[in-house]
């Protein structure tokens, strides 16, 4: 049953988004992950730093 759904949630996507659309949207939801992912990684690097200096 559960291939039944992907597989109609995969043909309704096709029928619905052009191909520069979906890839469109991967990408930009990969960009924001990316970011967003970079920008916490920084922010524990700098959290541990700041931590280790007051001990």
């Amino acid at each position: 049953m559960k291939k039944l759904s992907l597989y109609s949630i995969t043909i309704f996507s096709l029928l619905l988004l052009t191909s520069c659309e979906a890839v469109e949207t991967i990408f930009k939801a990969g960009m924001w992950w990316g970011i967003i992912l970079v920008v916490g990684v920084i922010a524990v690097i700098l959290w541990l730093f700041s931590r280790g200096k007051n001990s």
